[in-house]
C-alpha cells in the first residue's frame, strides 16, 4: 500500500499555554481517570520510570497522547505477553497510553476513550518504533 503525505498522521507538540485544555478536550469528565491510568501503566511497564514532566501531543487524525519528557530510553517489560525491550520516551508514552486507553475502554462507558485508542493505534502503526510498540501491546 502506498502512503501519500495527506494520509500520514502527524503529531504536534501542545504548547505550554494550551496544556490545561487538552485532557478536558479529549476526554471530558474522564480526564483525570485517563491521566492517572496512563501514569499507572507507565509505572507498571518500566521500573526505571519515577515520574516527571510529560509532553502532550495532538495528532492530525484528532487523536492525543502524552509521553515522558526525557532523552533516556526506557526498559519496558510486559508480564502478560513476555515482551521486554528498550524504547524511546516517546514510544514508551504511546505504549502506556495505548494500554491505559484499552483498559479504560472496558471500564468506563465513554466512546471517546475507545475512539482515542484507535486513533492512537493508527498513529503508532506509522511510528519509527512501530514494531516495538505493537510487540509490547500485543
Amino acid at each position: 500500500m502506498n502512503t501519500t503525505d495527506s494520509q500520514i498522521i502527524a503529531a504536534c507538540e501542545v504548547a505550554e499555554c494550551e496544556r490545561m485544555q487538552m485532557l478536558p478536550k479529549h476526554f471530558g469528565r474522564n480526564m483525570l481517570t485517563v491521566e492517572y491510568a496512563i501514569f499507572a501503566f507507565m509505572r507498571k511497564l518500566s521500573q526505571q520510570y519515577t515520574g516527571g514532566y510529560w509532553t502532550y501531543f495532538e495528532l492530525s487524525n484528532r487523536g492525543f497522547y502524552m509521553a515522558p519528557q526525557s532523552d533516556s530510553r526506557f526498559l519496558i517489560a510486559v508480564e502478560t505477553n513476555d515482551f521486554t525491550g528498550e524504547i524511546s520516551a516517546d514510544a514508551a508514552g504511546i505504549t502506556a497510553c495505548l494500554f491505559a486507553l484499552s483498559h479504560l475502554s472496558f471500564q468506563v462507558r465513554n466512546d471517546q476513550i475507545a475512539e482515542h485508542f484507535h486513533l492512537l493505534r493508527d498513529f503508532a502503526l506509522e511510528h519509527a518504533e512501530a514494531s516495538v510498540i505493537l510487540a509490547a501491546i500485543d
